[in-house]
């Protein structure tokens, strides 16, 4: 691909993420998630916590390190406007999904928090505080100002959000249970329970957490249950969660409704739940972590981010990690197509579309979160297959982000089973879509440009 041509779609990706920019008396706090002016949407002139991850990846990568510093505090800042229910006591480790900024006309004015009251289906956002945590990370490790971490607000900060996720429930597992709706996908797809990519976030943020926070006797119990949740979560994420050709295999045999200590189906999944269509799928040098898991409960779908994110973060092994990326190699039409990355595989159609998503319009088969492809996991996909060597699967995503996107108008996300239809109901100018092209470009040409991904298994 011509060199000038890249940089222009560079370029462009760069001036829509530098007119994102939002400002709170005079200065950057975050970025709005779309600049497109063609809909009505109001909401995607807010500055949304995940969405603006890749966007302080990119402020990061170029030294820009203020607005980070200022999303960081203000987040903390915002947490005091959670509204309670009546009966319920305020969840004070609880961070806002998204943030509004006043006009600047609006001298007076104060940023406005959601926190899930204003959301699709009015779900609390459970990813949110994982995603902060992380980011200060990224933060501390890019600039070198641990100070910021080590702060009595940012220490008090992460230890409200650990004793919120880290409080005893009825769960005898060690993964975290979430309603529907409470990270990225964010409307109902039969996610409830204990989703993988909340466990790859869970786990990354308890790395964080023993890594920041300072050993003092204020922290001495917090740090030693997160540090055993994680070895916990890490041995059972590996195990129950890893499926390929053996554990397949292992299932198809299970006996059920086993009793004990010595039960071998642990959690009573039944094998004729396995559906047709992944006989045959995975490749015998091939797995992956499935979608979720519970009680007489396995979710055989292939959800892309949690994959990524647990390779990026060392909850799965090499081999593990290895074997996802060989996934891609042989499904690379199933799981990339014309636009990559398609968020999770396969679809859910027909009556088991209308009870899994409620009829959603928006989730409808291979589009949105229902299969739909998502240009903003340019970047996981991206530190994944660095992080494990494929640098080629890398190259050959980025390059067809670099053919279309900026042709495309930045879209949000793509419709149909190989990704080549612009998403029905998809934003132009979305943010997080130039941002994410723009942090996997920066890591191919120079994988030490962010040094997020090291130490604590990064």
């Amino acid at each position: 691909m011509d060199s000038a041509y890249i940089q222009s779609v560079l370029d462009s990706a760069h001036d829509l993420l530098n007119r994102s920019i939002l400002y709170h008396h005079g200065k950057p706090v975050g970025t709005a998630a779309a600049l497109d002016t063609s809909v009505v949407a109001p909401n995607y002139e807010e500055c949304f916590v995940r969405d603006f991850v890749p966007s302080a990846l990119v402020f990061l990568m170029k030294g820009e390190t203020e607005i980070v510093r200022n999303f960081l505090n203000l987040v903390v800042d915002l947490r005091g406007q959670q509204s309670v229910m009546d009966g319920h006591e305020r969840a004070v480790g609880l961070m806002p999904a998204s943030f509004r900024v006043p006009r600047e006309s609006d001298v007076n004015g104060e940023p406005s928090a959601d926190f899930g009251d204003r959301a699709i289906g009015r779900v609390a956002p459970v990813d949110s505080a994982m995603w902060w945590m992380l980011l200060l990370r990224a933060y501390v490790v890019n600039s070198g100002d641990i100070a910021l971490a080590h702060s009595e607000k940012f220490q008090d900060s992460m230890r409200m959000v650990l004793q919120m996720y880290l409080q005893e429930s009825f769960e005898t597992s060690p993964a975290m249970l979430v309603p529907d709706a409470s990270f990225m996908i964010d409307r109902r797809m039969g996610v409830y329970g204990h989703p993988l990519e909340i466990q790859a976030l869970f786990y990354g943020m308890l790395q964080t957490a023993i890594e920041l926070l300072k050993p003092v006797a204020v922290n001495e119990a917090l740090l030693s249950t997160a540090k055993k949740r994680l070895q916990t979560l890490r041995s059972y994420v590996r195990i129950y969660y890893w499926l390929d050709q053996q554990r397949l295999n292992e299932i198809h045999r299970f006996r059920s409704e086993e009793f004990g200590h010595d039960a071998v189906n642990l959690l009573n999944i039944y094998p004729e739940t396995i559906p047709d269509w992944i006989d045959g799928w995975v490749p015998e040098n091939a797995g992956y972590l499935v979608g979720n898991l519970g009680p007489g409960r396995m979710d055989f779908r292939f959800f892309v981010f949690g994959n990524l994110l647990s390779i990026m973060f060392g909850l799965t092994t090499d081999d593990q990690s290895t074997q996802i990326m060989n996934l891609y190699d042989t499904h690379w039409d199933d799981l990339v197509g014309q636009m990559p990355v398609k968020i999770c595989y396969p679809a859910v159609t027909g009556e088991k579309w209308a009870y899994t998503t409620g009829s959603d319009p928006k989730n409808v088969p291979w589009s949105y979160h229902n299969g739909g492809h998502w240009p903003c996991l340019l970047w996981a996909f991206s530190g994944a297959a660095l992080r494990n060597g494929r640098d080629d699967l890398a190259h050959r995503a980025l390059q067809i982000g670099f053919k279309k996107l900026m042709k495309d108008g930045w879209p949000e996300y793509y419709d149909g089973k190989k990704g080549t239809l612009i998403g029905r109901r998809s934003n132009y100018q979305q943010v997080w879509t130039a941002a994410g092209l723009i942090v996997a470009h920066q890591l191919l040409e120079d994988p030490g440009a962010l040094p997020v991904f090291e130490s604590i298994n990064f």
